[in-house]
């Protein structure tokens, strides 16, 4: 069974499906969250990461939440990932990033935490600053390799792509042909050392783990600017990413105007519609791919939540009763457990 969850002003959401039905529940949170992650291993919990007011755990799906244990130095936790292999005491390790840009890894279910200091290290972190703050800049993604348990990546908001190989005790800079304003990252299921990177300049991969990158950004113009990036689990040359012409246009639903992106087999990017709503008052794209089942991909935006079970060429508008005040919101955090109930 697939359960996602997303968060969307003060709520988060769970949604899963119930005897062929799709079914959604709001469930208040402590704070907004701007991102959030689920450990696989532990049935109900998650993790949320607010502005101001630190990291938050829940072990019922979000029904209720306690605030982080001490170690995590700064209140504005920015991003949140769980390993999918590395566990530790019975908890998949799990990472925050802040800003300003620091990370922080526990391995006791977030009970404790314990710095990255070496990533403040890097040459170029005199030169990484945050468009809207630009005195400060953060952590906006954190990818553990799912194949290494030793190498994870970070996206600085706006720095590039940091790469550690010993669970971020030392890091590697930003290499050549990568992205600046790194918006998201994911990897290939099935294929080790291929890295996908969603940026505001558009789009790099690296089939290396990170050692060489190339951009390519064929197909997108003026629609440069991309948010999030799922890949085909069946096909790691099938990916989907959500895409704007600026920032000004992707999150905020008053005037936001975005489109879904798709590229397949080397080829140029192209834009996709069908099934899709106007792209006027669309917000950017949240995006998932199922791990296992391939073609079958998950957005959900201000307007709906919508399923791919092509690789992403078309798409349907699940039927959900969709409140009303989520038209005017912006997505963050959207993530999903399987489980075999």
């Amino acid at each position: 069974m697939e359960v996602l969850y997303f968060s969307a002003g003060s709520s988060v959401y769970e949604m899963k499906k119930e005897e062929q039905e799709w079914i959604m529940e709001e469930r208040p949170a402590p704070a907004p969250f701007l991102c959030l992650a689920a450990d696989p291993g532990r049935k109900g919990r998650l993790y949320g990461g607010s502005f101001n007011e630190g990291l938050w755990i829940s072990d019922d799906s979000g029904k209720t939440w306690k605030p982080a244990g001490s170690g995590i130095s700064h209140n504005s936790v920015m991003s949140v990932a769980v390993s999918p292999t590395e566990v530790k005491n019975g908890y998949h390790v799990v990472w925050a990033g802040t800003e300003p840009s620091r990370l922080f890894r526990s391995e006791d279910g977030g009970e404790t935490w314990v710095d990255c200091p070496a990533l403040l290290d890097l040459p170029s972190k005199s030169s990484w600053s945050f468009p809207p703050r630009p005195y400060t800049h953060h952590v906006r993604w954190i990818e553990p390799d799912r194949h290494e348990e030793n190498r994870i990546f970070v996206g600085i908001e706006l720095g590039g792509v940091m790469k550690s190989e010993d669970k971020g005790m030392s890091w590697e800079d930003r290499k050549a042909n990568s992205q600046y304003d790194c918006h998201t990252l994911t990897m290939h299921p099935q294929v080790p050392g291929r890295i996908y990177e969603a940026a505001g300049g558009g789009y790099a991969e690296s089939f290396d783990a990170g050692n060489t990158w190339q951009t390519v950004n064929e197909g997108l113009e003026p629609y440069n600017y991309l948010v999030h990036i799922a890949v085909d689990s069946g096909n790691p040359d099938t990916m989907v990413a959500s895409a704007a012409r600026s920032p000004y246009e992707a999150y905020d639903p008053a005037r936001a105007s975005s489109i879904l992106v798709r590229r397949e087999d080397g080829a140029p990017w192209s834009p996709v519609y069908k099934g899709l709503p106007d792209t006027e008052g669309s917000s950017v794209f949240a995006l998932i791919s199922h791990p296992s089942q391939s073609g079958v991909f998950y957005a959900v935006n201000n307007l709906g939540f919508y399923l791919s079970y092509d690789a992403g060429q078309t798409w349907g508008k699940v039927p959900l009763e969709w409140p009303d005040h989520l038209t005017t919101k912006r997505i963050h955090g959207f993530t999903m457990v399987v489980s075999s109930d």
